[in-house]
């Protein structure tokens, strides 16, 4: 029995190696490659009209611009959505609980937008710090809590995924502990704890998808700032 809740989110490893990496790598195996032939099967066909639906999705608001960034936000998105639903599954490791991880991913691409912000319009990209119309007075504060809150995004980006992920998961673990503790003793409670378990599983699921979804929705957002 787990003697503390929080060990499910240590890194496991092997023979010394962290299987993170092999976490990592998982999303590139799983999704198929599609072919070059007129019919394919059921799987690819679906997984090439989600990533059609989603790019279109996702680029319908932006500027001609922001459709370089198609690839990298579409691969992003397929890999978060893949790496959280895999961490539902039992004895596994979801490396999306980790902060490090996540900032690793936040931060790189909110600089990016930000610096082509500054070098291809640095006047509209230096106007967001100060809204329009903003008294005299209130400008010297307003400038510091609008970098404040434009140096902040990254890190509301990373806390955000993990956060949500980490307490899903840890509610997860403690209805199932609960469960178990109570099918000897009350066998009805453990029943309804158990359905309860599993309906907060179908959350998390939905949870994992739309966590990955307001990810990659937000970078859009910066991204669209800015070009």
């Amino acid at each position: 029995m787990i003697l503390n809740f929080f060990d499910q989110f240590l890194s496991p490893s092997l023979m010394g190696l962290p299987l993170i990496a092999l976490a990592i790598i998982m999303p590139a195996v799983i999704f198929q490659t599609p072919s070059n032939r007129w019919l394919n099967n059921r799987l690819i066909t679906l997984q090439t009209w989600f990533i059609n639906r989603f790019t279109q999705q996702l680029l319908q608001p932006l500027n001609v611009g922001g459709h370089k960034w198609a690839i990298i936000l579409t691969a992003l998105m397929l890999f978060l959505i893949t790496i959280n639903l895999l961490g539902l599954l039992p004895y596994t490791f979801t490396p999306t609980t980790q902060l490090s991880l996540n900032m690793a991913f936040a931060l790189p691409l909110w600089l990016t937008t930000v610096l082509i912000g500054m070098l291809n319009q640095p006047t509209i990209a230096l106007g967001h710090l100060l809204p329009e119309g903003t008294p005299t007075p209130l400008i010297p504060v307003l400038i510091i809590i609008e970098t404040i809150s434009l140096f902040i995004r990254p890190l509301a980006l990373g806390v955000r995924l993990t956060a949500n992920l980490t307490a899903g998961h840890l509610l997860m673990q403690l209805i199932a502990t609960a469960a178990f503790v109570l099918i000897s003793t009350m066998p009805a409670v453990a029943i309804l704890t158990s359905i309860v378990l599993f309906l907060l599983t179908l959350l998390e699921v939905a949870v994992a998808m739309i966590q990955a979804y307001v990810f990659v929705l937000l970078l859009s957002l910066y991204l669209q700032e800015n070009v």
